[in-house]
């Protein structure tokens, strides 16, 4: 079985990083890591050669290039058996599709103000009313899954899909900057960060040396 190779930025800082990574860690298939740390010399020689958008992650399987969270989750869920894929059931993978394009294409207020940053802890932060509106929608999200569709297991679905690896870096945030969570949430949360791939990222971003001042804030 041939490698992947994929880009990915700083493990501390890149949510879409985490996103394909996780898909391509879980498919099972051996790979090769390529780490770009954002906003250096590195980053600007090498990420022309390799990213078409000049974004990551980039998911390389020989002559196939993927350069986008979601895609590179769907290349591996059909190149991959046993990957990580979508709920079986009609009406669930229906609620997994909506779910995993909502975050994919909204939740500006979250990015912007709650900057990725997986190896902090940033309580007591104020935050604007779009994005509580959006932690609010967020939480109704997990809240709504996991009781129509989360039987049978910690995840959203039950079982761990695309839509947890969507929301995974959302999880994350919410953990760094003390978000109020009820029970349901908070143990959501926590099965995200003790997920075993999750923890292995983390501890890769506690390794690395780079500190970007924009998503060091309240630090």
């Amino acid at each position: 079985m041939s490698e992947f190779e994929i880009v990915i930025g700083n493990k501390a800082y890149s949510s879409w990083s985490l996103r394909g990574w996780l898909a391509v860690r879980l498919s099972g298939r051996p790979f090769r890591e390529i780490r770009l740390p954002l906003y250096t010399d590195q980053w600007e020689q090498h990420i022309g050669g390799l990213s078409p958008s000049g974004r990551v992650p980039v998911l390389r399987d020989g002559d196939a290039v993927v350069w986008d969270s979601l895609a590179i989750c769907e290349y591996v869920r059909e190149t991959c058996p046993g990957a990580v894929g979508w709920p079986e059931p009609p009406r669930a993978r229906a609620s997994a599709w909506s779910v995993s394009a909502e975050m994919h294409s909204g939740f500006t207020h979250i990015r912007e103000e709650m900057p990725f940053n997986c190896r902090a802890i940033i309580p007591g932060l104020t935050f604007s009313e779009g994005a509580q509106e959006d932690v609010a929608r967020a939480k109704a999200i997990w809240r709504d899954c996991r009781r129509e569709h989360g039987a049978g297991g910690p995840w959203l679905f039950g079982e761990f899909t695309i839509a947890d690896i969507m929301y995974a870096p959302v999880a994350l945030r919410f953990i760094t900057y003390g978000v109020s969570l009820g029970p349901l949430e908070q143990a959501y949360a926590e099965a995200i960060q003790a997920h075993p791939a999750v923890r292995e990222w983390r501890e890769g971003a506690l390794q690395e040396e780079e500190r970007i001042p924009q998503y060091e804030r309240g630090l």
